[in-house]
């Protein structure tokens, strides 16, 4: 009975000892900016201040879905693949204004878009270079021109099912996505730089 009682006690401590946290590791990315990147750029821009140097500060992620105002359902699709590729919930977009020529109406649900920060943010840049891309068919290149003059670089995928997360049996019409990537700096060149130094795959000028 007394060894019994012994057991009970010693669950009941064991019940109440608190879990280490599980240690989460840096991202790729994060730490190739942090140990290679900054360096670099500290040393061909001549700045020896680190918050004077370009960074990423967030990427947004944006689906358009116009057959949404036929079917809902499209919608929906989107939104939980845009929910499995950025790891959070996506904020529908609505309609700004009304356009007869499309049955388009003010606030109806016309796409969804997430905006990724911080530990996302370079995981979902990771997988886009390493992973989807070299995925893209014919594919040659980014284009290095397309800054919107004040450091930040868009992109367009035509396919979702580039990221291999994917499951093309469940997302079977063809949904593509553009992506936005914005920096801290508001020079093209320097950004061009900073995104190319991350690994994005640019064509030459």
């Amino acid at each position: 009975m007394a060894a019994k009682q012994k057991k009970s006690d010693k669950s009941k401590q064991d019940d109440q000892t608190p879990q280490q946290p599980r240690e989460i590791p840096t991202p790729r990315l994060y730490q190739k900016y942090t140990e290679e990147i900054l360096p670099a750029l500290a040393e061909e821009l001549g700045r020896t201040n680190a918050l004077a140097l370009p960074r990423l500060e967030k990427i947004v992620v944006n689906m358009g879905v116009g057959s949404a105002i036929g079917e809902k359902k499209h919608l929906e699709e989107a939104v939980d693949a845009l929910k499995m590729l950025s790891g959070q919930k996506p904020v529908v977009a609505l309609a700004r204004k009304s356009i007869a020529g499309f049955r388009l109406r003010e606030g109806m649900p016309i796409g969804c878009k997430v905006t990724l920060r911080h530990r996302r943010m370079y995981e979902f840049l990771d997988r886009l270079i390493s992973v989807a891309l070299p995925r893209v068919r014919d594919f040659r290149g980014l284009s290095p021109t397309a800054f919107d003059g004040r450091g930040n670089y868009s992109l367009g995928l035509t396919e979702q099912l580039v990221f291999p997360e994917l499951n093309p049996d469940k997302y079977t019409r063809p949904q593509g996505m553009n992506i936005t990537l914005v920096t801290s700096t508001d020079r093209d060149d320097e950004a061009r730089e900073l995104l190319r130094k991350f690994g994005l795959p640019m064509r030459a000028a």
